[in-house]
């Protein structure tokens, strides 16, 4: 299944048009591959089936999910430029919205652990804090808040019972993710 969630953003992402024309990245399916791969691994069943069913029904209406993320980090990179689009992009109630803050607040301590730990992989990563945002850079934080903005209530509601789980165990899925990148180069921690 993940292999198939993989094909159906790759066709959303091709299709972003960005201000600045194409980028680079969408022309380099073997780095999307092994990044969401790696996050996708670490899904449960049921989150991954209910994301391939919002790809699935986004496609059949002509939404683009990967559009609509790219939009909404503009809330933080391009506040202006956001401004103009923002009534055109769905919105998250508040309930939800709580939600994905609550599951942002997590990743983002995780991320604050992972590099502090491995200050040698910071060099390479994105900023981590929305804070650290303009218009060359976008934090991990604000790529999270994004995308689980274009989440059904049933994924949104799936990955946050991912990452709690997660975080009960005392496991930091973004060492998980990270791991499983390294290992796909040929590398490990």
């Amino acid at each position: 299944m993940i292999d198939e969630i993989i094909q159906l953003e790759w066709e959303q992402f091709d299709k972003v048009q960005n201000v600045g024309g194409r980028a680079n990245c969408q022309d380099d399916f073997k780095t999307f591959y092994i990044m969401r791969h790696s996050q996708f691994a670490l899904w449960s069943a049921a989150t991954l089936a209910s994301y391939k069913q919002d790809l699935e029904e986004a496609n059949a209406i002509g939404r683009n999910l990967i559009t609509e993320k790219y939009a909404h980090m503009m809330a933080s990179t391009a506040p202006e430029e956001y401004a103009q689009i923002k009534d055109r992009l769905p919105i998250p109630d508040e309930k939800t919205q709580a939600i994905i803050e609550a599951v942002v607040a997590i990743e983002v301590g995780w991320m604050e652990d992972f590099y502090a730990r491995h200050p040698e992989l910071k060099d390479k990563a994105r900023y981590i804090h929305q804070s650290e945002d303009d218009l060359e850079h976008t934090s991990s934080e604000t790529y999270l808040r994004g995308e689980l903005m274009t989440y059904s209530g049933t994924t949104l509601a799936s990955y946050a019972r991912d990452v709690i789980d997660y975080y009960h165990r005392g496991e930091n899925m973004i060492e998980k993710t990270v791991e499983n990148e390294l290992k796909a180069y040929g590398y490990q921690l």
